[in-house]
Formats: C-alpha cells, structure tokens, sequence
C-alpha cells in the first residue's frame, strides 16, 4: 500500500480521481485559517511559529488559509514559518504555484518541504492535515480456525500467513469476527506529536473519514479514473485509503503526553467555526450562479448524508492549551 500510493501520487499531480474539502469551498480553508490564528494567540503570540501542513494536495487549502491570515492577521503571518510534509516532486511544485502569490507579498512565506513530520523545526507548531491519515499503509488482521492470520500480497493476490495476536494501543479486546485494521504510521505520527506537545507549544487538527474502532471490517478501498476499484488492480494507478480509527489514533498521541480533542464530525465541527455564515457573505456579494455554487459547496462539505458525518475532525494540543474553537467538550478522559 505503502509503495502503490507513493507512485500515485508522484504521478498523478492533479488529483484527478477524488475531490477533497478545500477544494469544494474556499470557506474551508478560511475557516482552518481563523482556527490556527486562534490557536496562534491561545499560545500567547509567540514571535515565531510553524504552520505545518501534512498531506498538502495542490496547495489550495494552504493557499486559503494565508488568504485570510495576511488579509485579517497580519500579525500572525509575519509571525509564520511555512512548513509542507509532501513526498512528491510534482505535488511540491503545484503547491509553490499555490503559494506563490503569497510569498511575493511577505517573502517570510516561502514554504519548506519535508518529506516526513520529524524533521520539523523546533518551536510552538501548528499543524492541519486534511486526508492524510486516510492514505498511510494498513496492516489487516483475521481470525481463523488455526488463530490469528495477516493479510500479505504475494505475486499480486492476498495471501493470509499466521501471525501473533495483534494489539491495539488503547487495550480494546479484538473481535475474532472483524477484519482487525492497524495503521502503525498513524500511531507514530500520534507519538510523535503527542512528545513533541508535551515539551512544546502545539496543536494538530486533523480531518479524515474515519470511525472510532479498527474492528469494523474491510475498509481499505481503491479510486482509478474517479471509480472504485479493486485495490490490487493496477497497483500504483489507483489512490488507496483505509478509513482511520480515531479512537486508536487518539490513545496513541494521549499516552504520548497530548490532549485530545473530538472527534466531532466534520459538520459539527465547521459549523460551530462559522460555515453558513461566511458562505452566506460570500454569496451575498457573488453572482447568482457563484452564491449557488458556494451554498451547494457548504451542503456538501456538512451535511449528514454528505460528507458532514462520514468525516471526522481531532485536535491533539499541549496540555496547556485551552479548548481550540470547534470542540464542544474537554479531553479524553
């Protein structure tokens, strides 16, 4: 999985077979935008501070989001440091086109790219990751009259090879009747923020389709040509993804020394940030067809039978910080 979605990606720049949030309105990123300078100043305005972005696309959510800082916060984006974690040359491209305009007005934006989260600076973070959990590689487990298998792919079909009982970081019992998903890459990024936070200033918002148990069946799934697909099928010419186990997630970066915030849904969430309303200004002052298109954009993004429910918002913070905007209660007990 691993090794099929880094050649998608390095060869398919354009994203052709999926739309993602930031795409479908503009107030999304507007919205990640305010978050972080709410954030930025929950922190107590430090003088410097990285906006990471974990999983850019083709830098449009990054672009909206320094949109309505450099317009409404000045202070926070002489403040930035931008940070991108994206493995594609070609992605890295369309996002410094993305950014461009930006960094000609304050220079100090001009984006780094790294290829993981650990090489990161050192200092208070903010970090937002739209669909990035969602496409790192899945480990599935079953359970069988001989005990507990693996799934493996050999000579291009799965395989099941015996192997020790899986575990899970939060100590959930595994249901022998389920297909058992663990995304240890997940995990590590949850460790990883969850030290860092600990020592740190910082907060992470992340925002993925997911659920709160890895013991809901088979969820790994394959998109070529904007149609689902078998996930061996062309490996490499089709994005792989695999629903996120927030709950997992979230045990993980806690145990690690974060707060943990959500998940909410994504309605829930972008709602309570001021979606309708700043749809309704924008399309105040649009044309009929653009205020349409931007009222239709906010139903999609949180409406139940949309992607409102199926997707999912989690902030891990340091143990500092205050609620961050959009939680409606405390941290995981």
């Amino acid at each position: 999985m691993a090794r099929a979605n880094a050649r998608y990606y390095a060869t398919h720049p354009l994203l052709s077979d999926f739309i993602t949030a930031p795409e479908i309105s503009q107030v999304f990123g507007e919205l990640l935008g305010a978050w972080a300078a709410t954030v930025w100043v929950s922190m107590g305005r430090p003088e410097r501070v990285v906006l990471a972005e974990a999983g850019p696309g083709r830098g449009t959510l990054m672009a909206d989001m320094l949109r309505l800082i450099t317009a409404r916060v000045p202070a926070f984006a002489q403040a930035l440091e931008v940070h991108l974690v994206e493995t594609s040359p070609l992605m890295q491209q369309a996002q410094a086109k993305a950014l461009a305009p930006f960094v000609a007005r304050v220079p100090s934006l001009s984006p780094t790219w790294h290829i993981t989260l650990d090489s990161l600076p050192n200092g208070p973070l903010i970090l937002v990751a739209n669909e990035f959990l969602d496409a790192l590689p899945i480990r599935q487990f079953l359970h069988t009259d001989e005990g507990w298998q693996e799934h493996y792919v050999q000579n291009g079909a799965f395989c099941c090879v015996p192997c020790p009982t899986p575990s899970l970081p939060d100590g959930r019992p595994l249901d022998p009747d389920c297909v058992v998903e663990l995304c240890e890459p997940a995990l590590e990024v949850g460790r990883l923020l969850g030290q860092r936070f600990a020592r740190t200033p910082g907060a992470a918002l992340f925002l993925d389709y997911g659920h709160n148990s890895s013991q809901t069946g088979d969820t790994l799934q394959a998109l070529r040509h904007a149609r689902p697909a078998k996930p061996l099928e062309a490996a490499g010419e089709a994005d792989l993804t695999a629903h996120v186990d927030f709950t997992a997630f979230a045990a993980a970066a806690q145990q690690a020394g974060a707060a943990i915030w959500g998940a909410v849904t994504q309605g829930t969430f972008l709602r309570a940030l001021g979606l309708m309303e700043r749809t309704e200004q924008l399309a105040a002052h649009a044309s009929p067809q653009d205020a349409a298109d931007l009222r239709s954009g906010a139903h999609r993004l949180a409406a139940p039978e949309k992607m409102g429910h199926l997707f999912r918002v989690m902030a891990l913070t340091s143990p500092s910080l205050p609620m961050p905007p959009g939680f409606m209660k405390g941290p995981a007990e």
